[in-house]
Parts: C-alpha cells; structure tokens; sequence
C-alpha cells in the first residue's frame, strides 16, 4: 500500500507493480517491507527508531541486534538504550547550551550549594587546614559562574555556614586555631560584594563570563581579517602593519581593501583613524570598518568619501570624527589616484633617483560637517617604486612637528630597502614606533 498525502501518493514511494513468482524469486530472501506511515493529527510521520533510521529498514534490524526476519529484541532492553539515548542528548544540549550562556544556572548553583557545607564540615575537623576564609573559593566561583539572583542566595548559605563556623569554634579571642575573626569575615566579604557588582554588570551587558572572552576575540580576528590586503597580481606587493596602543588588541587605526573594477583590476584601500585610541577608539573603529568595507566598491571612487562622512554625522558620536585616505590604484598601469579627509599625505619613493615625494590630497576630516568636498590627487607607480601610507601615531612625535617624524620615518624606509620587502612594514614600526602610546598603522605598496 502506497502511503498517501490526501489523494496524492507521496514524494519518494514507488507504487510496486505485482510480479509472478519465479525461479529466482523462490531462491532470494524475503526483503523487509517499508512500513506505513503513522498519524501524528493530519500528518504523516515515519517510524523511526532511537538512531534516526526507518522502523523496519535493513539498517534498523542491523542496529537493533537482529536481522531482517528475526524475532523482535527484548522489550526492556530497546527501552533501556531508549532511556540512555534521550538522556544522552539531554545533557549534551544542556552542556552546549551553558557553555553558550543560554541555559540556567541550577547545575553550577547546586554544585556550589553542595560545596560550601563541604568546606565548613572540613573547617570544622582540621580549622589547621582549611581555614574559615576558604569560603572564598566557593563565593568567587559563583561570582563568575552564577547570575545575580542565585548569587544572593549562595551568599546567604556561606554567610550561614560562616556563622555555623563561628558558634561552633568558639570566640576569635579563644583558644585553639581555625578561630573566625573579623578579618576573615571581612574578607569573604569584601570578595562576595565584587562578585555581585561583577555579575550585575555582566548581566547589564548580556554577556556570560564563558561568551564573553569569545566573542572579543571573535571580533578581534574580524578586525584583522577586514585588514587584509587581497592577493595582488603578479609585479605588485602590499603590506599592512597595525599596533594598538599599549599592546592591547583593538585599535582606532583600521584598513579596509577591495579589488574592484573591471576583471578586477582595481585596488581600492581606505586607511582609517577613529579619534581616542585603544579600547576606547576599538568599538566605534570595528563599527566603522564594517560600514566602509561595505561602501567600498558599492559606490564611485569619489563617491566614497562623502558617503562616509554622512554615516559619521548620523552616528551622532560625542568623538564622531575620523581621518581617512583613499588609494585607488590601477594595477595595469600603475596610475592612482588620493582622496583625504583630514589624513597624512602619502609617500612615494621613485626608483629612478631614490627621492620621497609627499602625496597630500585636501579634504576635511569625516563627522565634522555636511556637503564637505574631497579633492584627489593622481599619481603613478612606475616600477621598483614605493607608495607609503601611515596614521598619525607612525610620526606623531610630542613636541615636534610632523614633517620632523615623516622625515625620520622616509629615512629608516630608505634603509630597510636593501633587504627583502616582507616584513618591512613591521620592522618600521619597530624602529619607528616601538613604544609611543598612540595605535599606528603602516600601508606599503611596491610594484616590481
């Protein structure tokens, strides 16, 4: 009987046409039949078994421990390995889901319930060993492990547990050791008055403790991977080097590159510094870096810059201000073209003499006001010559001016050119600017 979907058969059952038995027929074994369906209310579902297989499969009779035509297995035992499989994919989801920040807090929460009359118990017999204030490991791992309101309610058990602790031991002035004094009464809660603050902040944010150092990384990494250069043809070479301030992992300073064009013979980069710097600069940078890598290639090359600077004052950032350069640079003929806002000018080193010569485009800086107007400059890159691009924190020096820096930094690149060309944009930055506490990034381009 073919299964059925109101009158249609449905999709995936062919109807068998009866045959006439014969020789060959009388000689095969019996194949097993596809069972029916079954109703769950107006739709079919089939039978399955604790696997995922048809009921009544080759498959099913082989994972159940019998063959097709044997007798059915024992019912205590399929309902057994039934029992274990939902248990299993019960606490793998669970698991999954904590790890995640999705689930409850009771496993973590009975865990430490249990502990702390664990840890006072053992106060009680060896106070030598296990001091009164060894209530702090339970209190600090709630504290990352717990939400606020099941906090409270461990605090209440470790603060009765120290109290149980007190009565029996006897007075802090008394004889003997493993005495609860106000100190360590004051520790313990010192240590849970962080913990609370730490987990209301946490939950503020929404982001579980075991979530949260993930997804910073998470958007470290995309920072990283919007500032890579994409391969370039043959004859041409980029680097692009970025060091936060401070050593920390995010920066205000941000590349965004794109091949665009026809056959894609374009490349199109946008060298970013989003005012402050650090931690402080990191958000509003990795904001931006998605929105200009977006517009990048979406929009006319001078279309780019305005379009930005709009984006910038819909934001209404209190630090809403940005400098940017624009490269876009013909990869067949070496012709290129800077758009600033507000940014450094480029640096070109010619082969033929070995002289620098500055690029500098005009343009307010982005967020400032509407209607601004971003003036290019062309150039070209005839081959062995060298494009530099840099943030202010490459040659930003207290005190001195900023030709001074650019100056120091056109005389380290001129030395750095003997060798080979990877890695130079990091051996700049080294001796440049190893130690300032600015964020810096550096953009070279040399064609062969």
């Amino acid at each position: 009987m073919v299964p059925t979907w109101g009158t249609k058969a449905l999709p995936g059952y062919r109807q068998q046409r009866p045959q006439r038995p014969g020789r060959l027929a009388a000689l095969l074994p019996e194949q097993p039949v596809r069972q029916p369906l079954r109703q769950s209310g107006n739709r079919p579902v089939l039978e399955r078994d604790i696997d995922g297989w048809p009921v009544g499969s080759v498959r099913s009779a082989s994972m159940s421990g019998g063959k097709p035509g044997s007798p059915p297995p024992d019912p205590l035992a399929a309902r057994g390995r039934r029992a274990l499989y939902r248990a299993r994919r019960r606490l793998r989801r669970s698991a999954v889901d904590y790890f995640r920040g999705d689930a409850s807090d009771w496993l973590p929460f009975v865990g430490l319930l249990i502990l702390v009359p664990l840890i006072t118990l053992t106060t009680l017999l060896v106070p030598v060993w296990c001091p009164p204030t060894a209530l702090v490991l339970p209190v600090l791992m709630a504290a990352l492990l717990l939400r606020p309101g099941s906090l409270v309610l461990l605090y209440a058990v470790a603060a009765t547990a120290l109290g149980v602790e007190s009565a029996v031991l006897g007075p802090y002035n008394g004889p003997g050791p493993g005495r609860v004094t106000p100190g360590d009464v004051l520790i313990v809660g010192a240590v849970g008055a962080g913990g609370l603050l730490l987990a209301q902040l946490r939950s503020r944010v929404g982001v579980p403790w075991r979530g949260g150092g993930s997804m910073l990384f998470d958007l470290r990494e995309r920072l990283k991977v919007q500032s890579q250069i994409p391969p370039l043809p043959e004859g041409w070479h980029a680097e692009m080097a970025l060091r936060p301030a401070g050593g920390q992992s995010f920066s205000g300073d941000f590349l965004v590159a794109s091949r665009t064009g026809e056959d894609k013979r374009v490349l199109e980069a946008v060298l970013a510094d989003v005012s402050g710097k650090g931690m402080d600069a990191g958000s509003r940078a990795l904001l931006l870096s998605g929105a200009f890598g977006g517009l990048l290639g979406s929009l006319p090359p001078h279309d780019f810059l305005p379009a930005a600077n709009g984006y910038l004052l819909r934001q209404e950032w209190d630090e809403g201000f940005a400098s940017a350069v624009h490269l876009v640079l013909d990869l067949d003929t070496g012709e290129y073209e800077l758009l600033s806002a507000g940014h450094l000018p480029g640096m070109q080193r010619s082969m033929g003499d070995g002289n620098w010569e500055t690029k500098e485009a005009e343009g307010p800086l982005l967020g400032i006001y509407d209607g601004a107007k971003f003036n290019g400059l062309r150039g070209q890159l005839r081959h062995g010559d060298l494009l530099m691009l840099c943030t202010d924190g490459m040659v930003e020096v207290p005190g001195r001016d900023l030709t001074e820096g650019m100056d120091r930094l056109m005389g380290e690149a001129d030395r750095l050119m003997g060798s080979t060309f990877t890695g130079t944009a990091w051996r700049l930055i080294e001796t440049v600017a190893k130690d300032l506490n600015d964020d810096r990034a550096l953009l070279l381009i040399w064609r062969e």
